[in-house]
């Protein structure tokens, strides 16, 4: 999948979020980044490199394996295919974004 892609399919699946007013950046180790900001509902979602409340680094592979269900986000990071930075409360409730 493109960056274009993995962007449109997280946009639609944080389309009912509501405003929590965090940022979270998911870095794709090179092929991009998607940046979530909260403040608003739904949240926007970009491309941008923008400071962030957690981020989520974690190769293009894996992170379709994410989105697609196929990778469960806990054993992901537990087999170190995930790395978070900043709040790891925030991180656990994202798990909506992965099912």
């Amino acid at each position: 999948m493109s960056l274009e892609e993995h962007t449109n399919m997280i946009r639609e699946k944080s389309s009912d979020m509501e405003a929590n007013g965090k940022k979270v950046k998911i870095d794709l180790m090179g092929d991009g980044y998607i940046f979530i900001d909260g403040a608003t509902t739904p949240p926007t979602v970009s491309n941008e490199d923008n400071e962030a409340d957690v981020t989520l680094v974690i190769n293009d592979e894996n992170f379709e394996g994410l989105l697609d269900g196929s990778l469960n986000p806990q054993m992901a990071f537990m087999m170190g295919k995930l790395k978070i930075e900043g709040d790891m409360g925030l991180a656990l409730k994202l798990g909506d974004l992965f099912q």
